[in-house]
């Protein structure tokens, strides 16, 4: 789809305020790009004499630059909405403000759980400190709550109201063409769920951690097989839920994912107390 995108006529409507109409591509494109500069993807291995390092940086606030590169994406959707000078694009834009709003407080308290634990922000740290035990066993709470905001974070059915055709003909992107159109579906329904994933596998499945059985190579290939089973679930449903209605994904944000949240670090918390 990328490939015939980029194949088609650009075509700029008229009314259109064209400085934020082309930026609002860029802000939900470039930053889920920029969360792969923080996220590990395995631990350093020798092949024939050189360090293959899988990740760009390790930061001991890689967490946190994590979650603030994904919050700027929102302005690319609320611009694209404003700038395209139409009434779908605009509400397509205000409801996914209003879904991203809520998703991102219930996802960030369903992070401290894990990070109590580690003791870092360090993404390559917290799977250090799952070498013993994967943190999903005391944070299922907050594992739930985050694979709920992913889908709501990226616009995958059942939270897809932001581009409901049967109302918004395509939403927040109607008034786009070619690759500029191109870029919101690639950012959001690729890059951030791939990146989104990752963090989720990184937090409660131990990352790469997992048997030698494959030689050097075993750490890419456990992290890449829990990504895949990531990646399965969301297919699954996508192809099984209808769509939800608007107040019914704010209130079950507001509602349930919030103080699951909460709880789960009242349960890590009493965990830590008895177990260390």
């Amino acid at each position: 789809d990328a490939l015939k995108v980029l194949t088609k006529e650009d075509i700029v409507p008229s009314g259109v305020d064209k400085f934020l109409f082309y930026l609002a591509s860029l802000l939900a494109f470039v930053p889920a790009i920029m969360i792969l500069a923080v996220v590990p993807f395995g631990q350093p291995v020798n092949l024939f004499g050189f360090e293959i390092k899988p990740y760009i940086t390790d930061l001991n606030v890689g967490l946190i630059l994590a979650l603030a590169f994904g919050s700027i994406s929102i302005y690319g959707v609320i611009f694209a909405g404003w700038a395209s000078n139409s009434k779908y694009p605009m509400i397509g834009g205000l409801r996914k403000a209003a879904v991203l709003i809520g998703y991102e407080v219930a996802l960030g308290f369903a992070m401290v759980g894990p990070i109590m634990q580690a003791g870092t922000f360090s993404l390559k740290e917290i799977v250090e400190a799952q070498q013993g035990l994967w943190f999903i066993i005391p944070n299922i709470l907050g594992f739930v709550v985050i694979l709920f905001a992913i889908l709501a974070e990226t616009g995958r059915t059942p939270f897809d109201v932001q581009e409901a055709e049967a109302e918004l003909v395509s939403g927040y992107n109607t008034e786009y063409s070619a690759m500029k159109f191109g870029l919101f579906p690639l950012a959001e329904w690729y890059i951030a769920t791939f990146v989104l994933s990752a963090i989720a596998v990184i937090l409660f499945f131990g990352g790469w951690n997992g048997p030698h059985i494959f030689g050097p190579i075993s750490p890419f290939i456990w992290f890449f097989l829990k990504l895949a089973m990531m990646f399965m679930f969301f297919l699954w449903v996508h192809w099984t839920l209808p769509r939800y209605r608007v107040d019914q994904i704010t209130e079950l944000a507001w509602k349930v994912m919030l103080p699951l949240s909460l709880l789960n670090i009242l349960v890590v918390a009493i965990w830590i107390m008895i177990f260390g």
